[in-house]
């Protein structure tokens, strides 16, 4: 058995996000661990996903629109995953800010490995209005790791 038993990994749907997750699933594989896919979302009327639509473009304004996209995006993941060679995988779409829903994750599953990608990390927008890896990295009680997929 290695070092970690349970991985969670954060994943939006994004080509990026997915970096991430498929070297969690390596990770997991490697260590015969448990690896966990979660996936953050809110639940939004017709007028404001209108409205995030314009704000956030057409990339990402999918994560906005309930609990489906984000069990798409998971199954997705989950598939991708299995691919990989993680020998156990399990899937969660959780209603919430982004790191925050992965804190409660790794909690929820004593979880003690936490991977994200790098996006948004090296952003202005990031820097000023933080950014999920870098909120994880500050504030999760165990190993995160950040993968380089930009």
């Amino acid at each position: 058995m290695g070092a970690y038993q349970t991985v969670v990994v954060g994943t939006d749907g994004s080509e990026t996000s997915l970096r991430a997750v498929d070297r969690a699933a390596e990770l997991a594989r490697d260590a015969d661990a448990t690896l966990i896919i979660a996936c953050a979302y809110f639940p939004q009327d017709a007028k404001s996903l209108a409205h995030e639509q314009d704000v956030l473009g057409p990339d990402a304004a999918y994560q906005v629109v309930g609990s489906a996209p984000a069990d798409d995006t998971v199954r997705r993941a989950h598939d991708r995953a299995i691919a990989a060679g993680a020998p156990h995988v399990k899937t969660v779409a959780v209603q919430g800010k982004p790191a925050a829903t992965l804190q409660q994750v790794v909690k929820d599953h004593s979880a003690d490995l936490l991977v994200v990608g790098n996006r948004g990390l090296n952003t202005l927008a990031g820097r000023i209005l933080g950014s999920v890896p870098l909120d994880v990295a500050r504030h999760t009680p165990v190993d995160v790791l950040i993968v380089h997929t930009t």
